[in-house]
């Protein structure tokens, strides 16, 4: 499973790295342009998001707190972009799963060990005496 900044800079490494065809590159515009908007204020990393690297590492070592800190890596327009991206680039791993996402509903923080969250209505408390 892979977290929202770890799906970014896969499809940001695989644009890079694929063959020049407009399904790739139109899927990489909008991609690009999402995280534009994003990362706008933050000039190191529209920088590093303009160069040519081919290694998810090195993105994600370039952008990675930049892309959490901007809210992008939960941002479903900018991972559905990212997505597209993959399917494009990368068909056949893209059909096997290779690009799943996981979330972690607004949770902070790094987790060491198995963690559930639960996403549903509030429950709310029981009056007091009643329980």
């Amino acid at each position: 499973m892979m977290t929202g900044v770890e799906l970014i800079v896969a499809a940001l490494a695989a644009a890079a790295t694929a063959g020049v065809t407009s399904g790739v590159q139109d899927a990489y515009g909008g991609l690009k342009g999402l995280l534009a908007r994003r990362l706008s204020g933050r000039d190191r990393a529209v920088r590093a998001l303009d160069a040519r690297e081919t290694e998810p590492g090195v993105w994600q070592a370039r952008l990675g707190a930049d892309l959490r800190a901007a809210g992008a890596d939960s941002d479903e327009q900018v991972l559905a972009a990212a997505r597209a991206v993959l399917a494009q680039a990368d068909p056949a791993g893209t059909r096997a799963g290779a690009y799943t996402v996981t979330t972690n509903y607004g949770a902070v923080g790094q987790f060491h060990a198995p963690v559930t969250f639960h996403q549903g209505p509030p429950v709310p408390p029981a009056p007091p005496g009643t329980v």
